[in-house]
């Protein structure tokens, strides 16, 4: 099975290709980037692309699965118009790109919230894009809407402020009430893992169309609530969901 990833650069998107090359099921990882962005490994190829120019790197797309982890914020892109061409353009121009590639499942990182008739800028732009893809007929569509990430090394000081403002209030255990359920605060290591972990199980199944992981259905899945295990070394796909370590993968990061 090959997998076709963008984003891979991002805070989700490292761990997740990390944690495809060292799974069995796949047999090939290509990650479409701006910049080299990691070492050496036989089962990826890492493909240097101009988003602004995505459909001229069509060739690029041999996958049965593709990943969409892409993102930035408004303070990094500089304006709304900015964010849209990323958050928004870049990833339904990657994901119309797949489907006329023959990609059969798609997996699109998406946010709490979304919502195409939202009044704040960010849930209207997520909940758009989750609109569009799910237009273009794949035959099976994932949406994952976590709420607040853990980012290792993360520079963003308001989700640092939030994430640490949730786990004190986690430890009281007002996290599982009403609408405070929706930020608990989600790794992304295990993030990449249920994102994995749901393509698997998916391709097996008959049934075929757009699946929806929200943050209540990570919680049923024990997710959120086993991401403070101790890290381990080894990785298995069958195990409960967990924050990873693979050392024998560590050289594919590079120093940015």
């Amino acid at each position: 099975m090959k997998a076709v990833v963008i984003g891979g650069s991002g805070a989700t998107g490292k761990p997740l290709i990390c944690q495809l090359l060292a799974g069995e099921p796949v047999s090939e990882v290509t990650a479409l980037l701006r910049k080299e962005t990691f070492g050496h490994h036989p089962k990826l190829r890492q493909e240097i692309v101009d988003f602004d120019r995505i459909e001229d790197f069509g060739d690029k797309i041999d996958a049965e699965i593709a990943f969409s982890c892409m993102g930035t914020t408004l303070k990094i892109a500089g304006s709304k118009e900015a964010q849209w061409k990323v958050d928004f353009g870049y990833q339904y121009r990657f994901a119309r790109l797949c489907r006329e590639r023959g990609v059969s499942t798609f997996v699109l990182l998406s946010a709490v919230n979304a919502d195409p008739d939202s009044r704040f800028f960010y849930s209207k732009m997520k909940g758009k894009l989750e609109k569009e893809v799910e237009k273009l007929g794949f035959q099976r569509l994932i949406i994952f809407q976590p709420g607040l990430l853990i980012r290792p090394g993360t520079d963003r000081k308001r989700e640092m402020i939030g994430v640490k403002a949730m786990q004190i209030i986690n430890k009281w255990g007002l996290l599982n009430w009403g609408f405070l359920e929706k930020l608990n605060p989600l790794d992304v290591a295990d993030l990449a893992k249920a994102m994995i972990q749901s393509v698997m199980e998916i391709q097996g199944m008959k049934e075929k169309g757009c699946h929806i992981e929200n943050q209540d259905n990570l919680k049923n899945q024990g997710i959120i609530e086993k991401q403070n295990t101790v890290p381990q070394s080894t990785m298995d796909y069958d195990e409960p969901v967990r924050r990873i370590a693979v050392p024998e993968i560590q050289h594919l990061y590079r120093q940015i």
